[in-house]
C-alpha cells in the first residue's frame, strides 16, 4: 500500500513513525515534510521539521522533547553563552553535526533532497523522506508587533505575539522537490499529519502542484486539535487570534475541498456530524500518541478505515 503523508513538527513525525511502522514494507512510505521552518543561525542551514522527522524515524530523537537527539550533551551551547552569543535557538552537539554536513553539501551545490535522503540512509531510515521543495520557502508569521521569521516568532519569542495571517517567502515560484509530485500522483491515499495546519501543512500545500496532485484519490487528515487544545504547540491560540474557536470541525473546514477523509478523537465525537456534514467521512478514535506503540496502533486504525472506506 503506497502512502504519503504531509508533516511537520513533533506531531506529524510521530505520526509518520506509526505509519511506517504499520506498513509491510516501510518503502511503500513517502514523507512530504515541510520546509517553511527552515533558518540560517550561525552560518548554518536549519531544518528543523525535516530534522525532527527524521530523528523520530530513525529512533534518535529525544523523548522528553521530541525535538532533537536523544543522548544530546550542549557543551557549544553554554560556550557560545558564555561568550555572550545568540544562544535562545539551542542546538545541541549532536545536532550540530547534522547542520555542518549538511551547510557544507548545500555550498557544494547539491539539493536539499538528495541529502536528506543520504542522510536517512546513514541513519536507517527505509521510509522515503522528501523536504517539499528543495528551495527555501521560509514562513513569515504576521502578527500585531509586525512581520517575525517562524523561528523568531515561534522559538525566540515563546509564540507569545498575536497572529493575523501568514506569508510563504517565494512559494510562487518553488518548484516541488524531485519525486514529490509524482510519489502523490501514485500514493493509495494522503495522510494529512497531526500537525499545525498554519505553519505545517500550509506551506506544503501552498507549493505549486502539490494540491492538484493530491485530486481524486483519498485524503485524511487528522485533527491535531483534541477537546479544544492543541496537543502540542500554538495551533489553538492561532485559531483563536485569527477569530476561530479551536475544534476538531475548524481543523476541517480548514481542510475543506481537500480532505476527503478525517480522524476525530474520541474526546470530539459530539462533532462528528457536523465534520460529516462537510462531505467528509469520518473517523473517531483515540488520537493521543503517548507511547511509540499508540503511534503504532494509531495508524493502523487510520489504514485499516480507508481501506474499507475509500
Amino acid at each position: 500500500m503506497s502512502i504519503v503523508v504531509l508533516a511537520g513538527g513533533v506531531g506529524g513525525a510521530k505520526f509518520a513513525y506509526g505509519v511506517m511502522r504499520a506498513l509491510s514494507d516501510p518503502a511503500d512510505l513517502t514523507v512530504i515534510v515541510n520546509v517553511g521552518d527552515d533558518f540560517e543561525h550561525f552560518g548554518l542551514k536549519i531544518c528543523p521539521d525535516l530534522d525532527t522527522v527524521c530523528y523520530t524515524l530513525a529512533e534518535l530523537e529525544n523523548p522528553a522533547t521530541g525535538w532533537g537527539r536523544r543522548g544530546e550533551s550542549w557543551r557549544v551551547m553554554e560556550a557560545v553563552r558564555a561568550l555572550g552569543g545568540p544562544a535562545w535557538f539551542r542546538l545541541g552537539d549532536l545536532d550540530l553535526a547534522t547542520h555542518l554536513e549538511r551547510t557544507r553539501r548545500l555550498r557544494a551545490g547539491q539539493p536539499l533532497s538528495r541529502i536528506t535522503a543520504d542522510f536517512c540512509r546513514a541513519w536507517g531510515v527505509r521510509a522515503r523522506v522528501l523536504p517539499v521543495s528543495d528551495q527555501p520557502i521560509p514562513t513569515m508569521v504576521l502578527t500585531d508587533e509586525g512581520e517575525l521569521p517562524f523561528q523568531e516568532y515561534f522559538v525566540r519569542r515563546g509564540w507569545q505575539p498575536r497572529v493575523r495571517g501568514f506569508r510563504f517567502v517565494g512559494v510562487e515560484s518553488a518548484a516541488p522537490a524531485p519525486g514529490a509530485l509524482a510519489a502523490l500522483r501514485e500514493a493509495e491515499a494522503v495522510l494529512i499529519a497531526p500537525s499545525n495546519p498554519f505553519v505545517s501543512i500550509d506551506p506544503i500545500l501552498a507549493v505549486p502542484g502539490v494540491r492538484q496532485a493530491m485530486q481524486g484519490k483519498p485524503v485524511a487528515a487528522i485533527s491535531p486539535i483534541i477537546g479544544g487544545q492543541a496537543v502540542k504547540g500554538p495551533a489553538a491560540k492561532m485559531f483563536r487570534e485569527l477569530g476561530t474557536p479551536p475544534t476538531a470541525h475548524a481543523v476541517a473546514v480548514h481542510y475543506r475541498g481537500l480532505a476527503t477523509h478525517f480522524v476525530l478523537d474520541a474526546q470530539d465525537q459530539g462533532q462528528q456530524a457536523a465534520v460529516e456534514a462537510l462531505g467528509m467521512l469520518t473517523l473517531v478514535t483515540d488520537t493521543l500518541m503517548t507511547t511509540p506503540q499508540k503511534r503504532v496502533t494509531l495508524a493502523n486504525r487510520v489504514l485499516e478505515w480507508l481501506k474499507h472506506n475509500s
